[in-house]
């Protein structure tokens, strides 16, 4: 059998990787992409510069595995990516982490419609969903709606370029025009939210989509024109699939850019609190809760610390005892606000309790563990009671984060032995779709690799009980400010 290549487009690192014969990882090839952030709410990406990226790693690992059997991609998912009737763009990636469309989600919110929507969708509302970009777009750039003939996600882009097919998978179809139960789009999501006129733009549905990789392509990328391109679900669903999350009731959770913690389902629950995301997959579904603020916070914990690496806020939070000395940390430091496992465009972040008592190592065991309770809080919002959770992401290199994590929620924590773990996914569900598997749990089974588990600490559950019930009364008391903080803001 000839290699895999797989890509993994996260929103801001490009990954491609090559499988040898034996489904080991044999090359790995990775691209950093630019985000801007050109106003304040507004976080985008040059969509060519993403594809520039795509084509460097992919021609990277294609030299050195000489060919692919076929081409997986998995990447960001929801946002907008606009392109005219020749493919094109029509303007810079609008991305999901985005702010600017806050203020249609809060009334959409207050109005009940988002509710409305989830017991059909099965996803809350949020500003870097489709609905709510097209609608601030209609409201202060109708031109380029105008010009547009096709909304795709970051994998539909890629996998137009590779094969000059518009489609949509079904996990990046899923929110928020998606009817779950007959997963086709909704004409009456469509009209809830006044979007009627948006239907053109909605790409056709595939399950998993494969075409061929076209001439033009092929020459870019150095693959033979005609290799099987397939659009596996997009990277938060393959990442659990890769990490072998594949059957109801296991659960995963990405330490990324998102802290996004998520189980697999039979069937969607459209009846629980209207909270998180639901994505449909190969034969099942994700409960999903992805957060807006994740290892970011990390980043800027240690730039605001003055240390140079994560390790060091690790290092640096393990001088302080459990609990921080009293210092509790609310993590929602996104411009958007927060939308899992509640969803909130005016939260914002707070350090509590702090004295002259308090250090560095405090703050930085504060922050670690405002992270993880984030991480336990989004756990109890699946409703699922998993025997162990499976991690990936930057954030799983950290030792005293998964530590943590592992005697926060009180569950084994185990990292696959890939580093790259949505491509992982992406080659799973490729091997299903081109024949080479019975199906993605079978090829899982045989693919996915875990290390040694790390075990919750002894004697620390019924502190950390405490601590997490302290962390939602704090986080209650200075949600009801929120909207104080947001009127502030607008005033300065």
């Amino acid at each position: 059998m000839m290699a895999i290549i797989c890509v993994d487009a996260g929103t801001t690192v490009i990954k491609a990787v090559g499988y040898d014969d034996a489904g080991a990882e044999a090359a790995v090839a990775r691209r950093a992409t630019v985000v801007t952030r050109p106003a304040p709410g507004h976080t985008e990406q040059d969509m060519h510069a993403v594809w520039d990226a795509v084509a460097e790693t992919v021609r990277e690992v294609a030299a050195q595995t000489g060919g692919a059997e076929f081409v997986a991609v998995t990447a960001q998912g929801d946002g907008c990516w606009l392109v005219d009737a020749a493919g094109e763009p029509t303007g810079p990636a609008i991305l999901w982490n985005d702010a600017r469309a806050a203020a249609a989600v809060a009334a959409w919110t207050r109005d009940g419609l988002a509710e409305t929507a989830f017991r059909r969708n099965g996803s809350s509302a949020a500003s870097g969903l489709p609905h709510a970009i097209l609608t601030w777009l209609r409201a202060h750039d109708p031109d380029r709606l105008g010009r547009s003939s096709a909304m795709l996600t970051c994998g539909g882009w890629i996998f137009s370029r590779m094969t000059g097919e518009i489609a949509a998978d079904e996990s990046d179809a899923s929110a928020p025009f998606m009817d779950l139960r007959e997963r086709a789009y909704s004409p009456e999501l469509l009209r809830l939210f006044g979007l009627e006129w948006a239907e053109r733009l909605l790409p056709p549905i595939r399950p998993t989509p494969v075409a061929g990789l076209t001439a033009r392509a092929a020459e870019t990328l150095g693959l033979a024109p005609g290799t099987p391109v397939v659009m596996a679900p997009y990277d938060i669903a393959a990442t659990a699939l890769g990490s072998g999350a594949v059957r109801p009731g296991q659960a995963c959770g990405i330490l990324g850019t998102t802290l996004c913690t998520e189980v697999i389902a039979a069937a969607p629950d459209l009846d629980g609190p209207p909270t998180g995301i639901t994505i449909a997959l190969p034969g099942g579904y994700l409960r999903a809760f992805p957060t807006f603020a994740g290892t970011e916070v990390v980043q800027w914990t240690c730039r605001l610390l003055g240390l140079s690496a994560p390790d060091e806020l690790g290092e640096l939070a393990m001088t302080s005892e459990p609990g921080a000395g009293g210092l509790a940390f609310l993590p929602y430091l996104s411009p958007a606000g927060e939308r899992a496992p509640f969803s909130d465009p005016l939260a914002r972040g707070a350090l509590l309790g702090m004295s002259f008592e308090h250090g560095r190592g405090h703050v930085a065991r504060a922050v670690l563990e405002g992270l993880t309770m984030v991480i336990r809080d989004c756990l109890a919002a699946t409703g699922a009671a998993p025997t162990e959770l499976r991690v990936c992401g930057g954030g799983a290199n950290s030792a005293v984060w998964l530590q943590l994590i592992a005697d926060v929620t009180g569950l084994p924590v185990r990292r696959s032995t890939d580093t790259e773990v949505g491509a992982r996914g992406a080659a799973l569900v490729g091997m299903a779709a081109t024949g080479g598997a019975p199906s993605v749990a079978e090829a899982a089974t045989q693919h996915v690799r875990l290390r040694q588990a790390v075990e919750p600490g002894p004697g620390r559950r019924a502190l950390y009980d405490d601590l997490f019930a302290a962390f939602l009364t704090l986080r209650g008391g200075t949600a009801e400010n929120w909207p104080l903080l947001a009127e502030l803001r607008d005033r300065t």
